[in-house]
């Protein structure tokens, strides 16, 4: 038997409890999972590539139903009209290409049928959040890679969400512009209070960005270990070029190790 449900109050934003997700074609990705998030965390999902980390945000978003255990999502009991609990960023933008960014970021509250004054406003604040309110008219052959993911976020960022799942949104990027869009998605989060759940297979990026950083096995995915980053705020670039940051990311690379090596020989 398997289940998900909402969950009200409390410290925890998400909880899976001995989650298993075996698909179609008999590949087991996941489990059995049990991981709980706190209210305003950001955590990091880290593994491998097929270790089940993006079947882990899609079970929490509703997307996929596991085959055993437990999915339970807090979300606050009679939300607004044009609310969602959960916000999710795709690897890829996914934007519609005839359509301008203004009309992109507002598909969510088009579909929720939210009157166009108040989507309006809702529009125009999530495109500011992102810094892409200059942008609002353009159409997204006239955007960098960066701007077509922040048009993204922007569109998940317009339903207030409680929670926003990111899939490794920023690995096409190029360098400067993924640290960038790292510096601008901590604010977000310190300003904002989101939870956050964000899945990468960068030490770097997990160590610089996250709370706490949850290492998985290779297929099928398992927590292997967690690892706390516990440093001065706000990080900024100093961080990343400190003795503190890469002891990090060599201790959560050791830990990490062990799943290719798995991966590989498998």
């Amino acid at each position: 038997m398997s289940s998900a449900a909402h969950i009200d109050g409390g410290a925890h934003a998400v909880r899976l409890r001995a989650v298993t997700k075996t698909y179609d074609n008999g590949v087991t990705a996941l489990g059995p999972l049990d991981l709980d998030v706190a209210r305003g965390e950001f955590i990091s999902l880290l593994g491998p590539s097929g270790c089940g980390k993006s079947t882990a945000l899609r079970l929490i978003a509703g997307l996929a139903t596991p085959n055993s255990g437990t999915v339970d999502v807090a979300h606050h009991v009679g939300a607004a009209k044009g609310r969602h609990p959960i916000g999710f960023v795709f690897q890829e933008p996914t934007l519609m290409p005839w359509a301008s960014v203004r009309d992109n970021v507002r598909l969510p509250l088009k579909l929720a049928h939210l009157p166009s004054n108040e989507a309006d406003g809702r529009v125009a604040e999530a495109l500011a959040q992102v810094g892409l309110a200059e942008f609002a008219d353009a159409f997204p052959r006239e955007l960098s890679g960066g701007m077509k993911m922040r048009v993204s976020l922007a569109r998940a960022l317009v339903t207030d969400p409680d929670i926003l799942l990111l899939d490794e949104p920023f690995a096409a990027l190029d360098e400067i512009t993924r640290f960038r869009l790292n510096n601008d998605l901590l604010m977000l989060w310190r300003k904002l209070h989101k939870t956050i759940i964000f899945v990468t297979h960068s030490v770097f990026e997990s160590v610089y960005l996250s709370q706490r950083i949850v290492v998985m096995t290779a297929r099928p995915g398992r927590i292997a270990g967690e690892f706390r980053i516990k440093t001065a705020e706000p990080r900024g670039a100093e961080f990343r070029t400190s003795a503190e940051y890469a002891a990090f990311c060599r201790e959560v690379s050791g830990a990490l190790a062990p799943s290719y090596a798995r991966r590989h020989s498998a």
